[in-house]
């Protein structure tokens, strides 16, 4: 259930966390002050003027339009230095977030759409940023014109000021309503927004497969019905703005109206100056804006709530970097999984009492029928995700005592989809590398792999772009980067999760050879597709619902188990 309360605590904590200029802050402020006092004493040097028209004083001429620029540059210096302000503490705040982000588990984004994580980390932090640098120092320019007119105002005529005081609450009393509806149409808004951005950002990620699938009549049945659901809030809002502006405009010319009404009579009565009534009305000019900008303020701070509660969220969130952890070398340890349980939901298991060794530089091949586990087992070696119970170890050392960031450069995984970035292939060559690669070493890479060839052909090599998940090239090409940079990072352990499994026999084989090359001298676990990587292994673990049914080499396993008898002739016949 989402909360309608502006939480001042939970808002300025998150504003804190950033150690935003401050400084900047408190001289833009002071500055709005100024220029608000400037604005305040403009209408008594106006009233003198109007008073002795006719014998207008040059100085107090002079001084009237120095104060009245005096005012309008220090409003200027000080609009300057409160978006400054703003833009640095939404710049702390979105690098604190992508931060964040980064080192957050794999889970956390198996349960949360990209679309909606981009839309907190741009419109949320936006939201933040323009309550914080605009509305908040605006309300208090705004608070100290009010009062300070007010004050003013009383001195001058306190009759018309009560009739004012009057009318006023009226005014307030008739908006009130019409303001809570839209603050409650905004934050519907936003949401709306944020889900309209998840979606379009999952369906034009994907668009290969909305147009294979001609599923253009549905994504576009699916956006239409988001984009009607947007234009149904935006009337609302369209309606309640038109019906606000005139509505606040008749209000207070009907206010202006009466003020001067009743002004005018009592200038006729000399009871007051016209010079007096005229400053009177400057006054009341300037009451009027700070009505407008502190309902403004609510508003905005309706929205900025359920921004601030989001962002809270998704800071709060459990990292994976732990510091300070051991560093291990692991190129002469076995790997071990001890009682390994996992799910990903609740009561619902995925590997159930998992027990397998890997002895160093041996190749350990897991095979088996899809979805009985296999993938998952790597991803708990990469740590991904934890183990429900029992424990992974590295020698004696479980891994979760260890630090992850060096756990995972001694292991090279290549998978089924050959993962690269967008960017050039030296971009891909190189990512994530702590160590400066020479051309000469990037060319010998792509050789082992067997890449150099078409790389080469390539009119700008190393420079080619290789398009938003490396569409330029080919399934087999994508494959053969991905192992030279796996040669690049000369990992201790290597796993392949079925990394010729989607590909045309030419690339399979090419792969295949600069798979090879990559395994040796290495502990190499392997997600078996080719039967005479399964032979070839040192050991097999056959995994099926999640659990070892049989171990051994090909030949120990066809005699002892015959579901993997029967899966070797099914998959291999």
């Amino acid at each position: 259930m989402k909360r309608n309360k502006f939480n001042f605590r939970e808002f300025f904590s998150l504003i804190n966390q950033l150690h935003p200029q401050y400084l900047k802050l408190v001289v833009g402020i002071l500055l709005g002050l100024v220029s608000t006092g400037a604005n305040l004493f403009v209408p008594q040097l106006a009233q003198k003027l109007i008073n002795d028209f006719r014998h207008i004083s040059p100085t107090l001429a002079t001084l009237t339009v120095v104060i009245f620029i005096a005012g309008l540059i220090t409003s200027a210096l000080s609009g300057v230095l409160l978006g400054i302000f703003g833009e640095n503490v939404v710049a702390k705040l979105r690098k604190q977030l992508w931060q964040k982000l980064l080192k957050m588990p794999v889970k956390y984004f198996d349960n949360v759409k990209t679309g909606e994580i981009s839309s907190r980390l741009v419109n949320d932090t936006s939201q933040v940023k323009e309550l914080l640098a605009s509305t908040f120092p605006n309300a208090m320019t705004s608070i100290l014109q009010f009062l300070g007119a007010l004050v003013i105002m009383l001195a001058m005529d306190w009759r018309m000021t009560l009739l004012m005081f009057v009318a006023v609450p009226l005014i307030m009393l008739v908006m009130m309503p019409i303001m809570n509806y839209s603050r409650k149409i905004g934050r519907v808004r936003q949401d709306e927004l944020a889900k309209f951005a998840s979606d379009s950002t999952d369906v034009l990620s994907e668009v290969r497969l909305v147009k294979s699938s001609n599923g253009e009549e549905h994504e576009l049945a699916k956006g239409s019905q988001r984009i009607d659901n947007l234009y149904g809030i935006g009337m609302k809002e369209a309606l309640i703005n038109a019906a606000t502006q005139p509505i606040t405009n008749m209000l207070m010319m009907l206010m202006f109206l009466i003020v001067l009404g009743y002004g005018a009579i009592r200038v006729m009565n000399g009871q007051i100056t016209m010079g007096a009534l005229v400053s009177f009305l400057m006054y009341l000019f300037q009451i009027f804006g700070p009505i407008i900008t502190v309902s403004q303020l609510f508003t905005n701070m309706a929205k900025t709530s359920g921004a601030t509660e989001r962002i809270q969220q998704m800071l709060a969130e459990p990292e994976e970097f732990d510091e300070d952890q051991i560093k291990k070398d692991i190129e002469t340890e076995p790997l071990k999984f001890e009682n390994v349980d996992f799910s990903y939901e609740p009561d619902k298991p995925i590997l159930k009492n998992i027990n397998f060794e890997t002895k160093p530089n041996a190749v350990v091949a897991f095979a088996g029928p899809s979805g009985g586990g296999k993938t998952t087992i790597f991803s708990l070696i990469e740590r991904f995700y934890q183990p429900t119970a029992g424990k992974i170890l590295i020698g004696d050392e479980n891994i979760e005592k260890l630090d992850l960031a060096k756990w995972r450069e001694q292991i090279g995984l290549v998978s089924q989809d050959a993962a690269v970035m967008p960017g050039t292939i030296r971009d891909n060559l190189t990512y994530g590398l702590r160590r400066t690669v020479s051309d000469t070493e990037l060319w010998k890479a792509l050789k082992m792999a067997y890449a150099d060839g078409f790389v080469n052909n390539m009119a700008d090599k190393l420079e080619t772009e290789i398009g938003e998940r490396g569409i330029k090239l080919s399934g087999g090409q994508r494959q053969r980067i991905a192992i030279a940079r796996a040669f690049l990072r000369d990992p201790k352990m290597l796993m392949l999760d079925e990394a010729t499994a989607s590909l045309d026999a030419e690339s399979e084989a090419m792969v295949q050879k600069a798979l090879g090359d990559l395994m040796q001298g290495r502990t190499t676990l392997v997600i078996a597709h080719r039967l005479s990587t399964i032979v070839d292994a040192d050991k097999i673990y056959f995994i099926e619902n999640g659990t070892i049914s049989g171990s051994g080499t090909h030949q120990e396993l066809l005699q002892s188990t015959p579901l993997y008898a029967q899966y070797v002739h099914d998959q291999f016949k």
